[in-house]
């Protein structure tokens, strides 16, 4: 039988957030991903400047096996984002594993899937986070059962290779990771909080800001 992958989007999405997870999860054998939205069509990611096509509506998917829940802007809005959260919370009762990278986390914890359950997210959203009840843990991957949650953005990678060596073992997962290239060396030691410091972590957002208020 076919593995199905389901990944919604949404007005904001963060591109990496799933484009790097898809390209791991795309390898597993027998499986087909589809995209969902609210209405089928392309969906513009972060700053509008990257679309998807969304093949499906809600309606449309009654179950999954793998459900990739990606964050973005607009996650914290959860009145626009009900429909979607009422889906995930289906989905969830059909997967055999519930996934999410960044602030998809928010979503799922919208959806009651986190409550009391240790869960990470993008560290400028522990409090969110945690105000659904979840346990934020600072690692960069966490399962707890079948729920998988990835930290901020690039994260998502070893997620996908964490669930890649789930279901097709090790061997498979470092094949992956081989074919892929995935051997991080960034030129700067900054990639988490821990190794940031507190001064690049006050000032981050507001550079943030800065860069987005140039690019218009």
């Amino acid at each position: 039988m076919t593995r199905r992958i389901a990944i919604p989007l949404f007005p904001g999405f963060m591109p990496l957030d799933l484009v790097g997870p898809y390209d791991v999860l795309r390898f597993l054998p027998d499986t087909e991903t589809v995209f969902v939205a609210a209405e089928p069509g392309v969906i513009a990611g972060a700053d509008g400047g990257f679309g998807l096509q969304a093949q499906a509506g809600p309606a449309d998917i009654e179950s999954c096996d793998i459900l990739l829940v990606p964050g973005g802007g607009g996650t914290r809005d959860y009145e626009a984002r009900k429909p979607l959260i009422d889906w995930i919370a289906r989905m969830h009762e059909t997967t055999t594993w519930t996934t999410s990278v960044c602030t998809g986390s928010l979503l799922l914890g919208a959806a009651g899937i986190l409550k009391d359950l240790d869960a990470t997210t993008h560290w400028n959203a522990v409090e969110d986070l945690e105000s659904h009840g979840a346990h934020y843990t600072a690692d960069r991957v966490v399962r707890r059962g079948k729920v998988i949650t990835a930290a901020g953005v690039s994260s998502g990678i070893d997620m996908a290779l964490t669930l890649a060596g789930l279901i097709e073992g090790d061997d498979f997962a470092k094949a992956v990771q081989l074919w892929i290239e995935y051997d991080p060396q960034p030129p700067h030691d900054t990639g988490s909080v821990a190794k940031a410091g507190p001064e690049l972590v006050r000032r981050t957002p507001e550079l943030i800001r800065e860069g987005g208020a140039r690019r218009g």
